[in-house]
């Protein structure tokens, strides 16, 4: 496990555009995105390669049989962030730091309960949002998380300087 990126996971995801628009998101921030079969889709799909665009040979894509499986590739110190609409945590209370993993689930179910729960989850959290409606698209929701979370860290590794900001 490379430590000092972020750690995008996509728990089963289902619909091909989201993830190819999660490889761009972790090609253009650093991110390692992780994907946990079963997938709705494979990777000769159109929707995922017109999404990804050229940024699949940038990203690191690793896929990963199981949970179980992912999580063996885990250091005890890195914390995992479970992102649902059932919980009261607000995502932007978290003080993330570089190799934390943040998770997200299929888009039409969202995670298992016994994924939220799972010992080796940190904390689940939730991205604020209107009361009437039911979610964010996913990988809309991974990038206003990602994007959080680099922040904290000063945007490590990219082109932006601390001072240059106004």
């Amino acid at each position: 496990m490379v430590n000092g990126v972020f750690h995008l996971v996509y728990y089963t995801p289902e619909i091909p555009g989201n993830t190819g628009a999660a490889i761009r998101l972790c090609a253009c921030t650093g991110a390692i995105l992780h994907l946990i079969e079963p997938l709705g889709f494979d990777f000769s799909d159109t929707h995922l390669k017109r999404a990804g665009l050229d940024y699949h040979d940038l990203a690191d894509v690793q896929i990963h049989h199981t949970f179980d499986d992912f999580l063996a590739t885990l250091t005890a110190e890195q914390r995992i962030f479970a992102f649902t609409g059932h919980t009261t945590h607000n995502f932007a209370d978290v003080h993330y730091r570089d190799s934390d993993v943040l998770l997200f689930g299929p888009e039409q179910e969202g995670l298992p309960v016994s994924i939220i729960h799972h010992d080796r989850v940190t904390l689940p959290v939730r991205i604020p949002m209107r009361e009437h409606l039911r979610s964010l698209n996913l990988t809309n929701s991974a990038s206003i998380a990602l994007y959080e979370a680099w922040r904290q860290v000063g945007y490590e590794g990219s082109s932006m300087q601390p001072d240059s900001i106004y």
